[in-house]
């Protein structure tokens, strides 16, 4: 037996699953010939362009979305790690949620987070 065997039959099978996949989407979709194809999904007319500006009170927002979300990425490597580590860790990730929560009240004071 190769020892490549089950990397061929998960690749075999991946690519039996797209095949699978595009078949049924091609067989259960609607015809664009048979329907009036509107530029989004839900059927609705653009009210404006699509290069038109955003506002500018939602870049702070974005950024610091942003910055929970690469907060997120490290917390999950140090889940795996903190019983291994003990209350090191504990004490390392606490300082790092501070200086985001240092970071959160600087965006609120700032007005980061005021919708009018």
């Amino acid at each position: 037996m190769s020892p490549y065997l089950s990397v061929f039959i998960v690749i075999g099978a991946c690519l039996a699953a797209i095949g699978v996949l595009y078949l049924l989407g091609r067989v259960v979709s609607v015809s664009s010939a048979t329907v009036e194809v509107l530029p989004f999904q839900s059927g609705w007319l653009p009210r404006e362009h699509a290069l038109s500006r955003f506002h500018a009170r939602w870049y702070p927002m974005t950024l610091v979305f942003l910055a929970f979300d690469v907060e997120m990425l490290f917390m999950y490597p140090w889940a795996v790690v903190v019983a291994q580590m003990g209350a090191e860790a504990v004490i390392e990730m606490f300082v790092f949620l501070g200086v985001l929560l240092v970071g959160v009240v600087w965006a609120w004071r700032e007005g980061a987070f005021r919708w009018v």
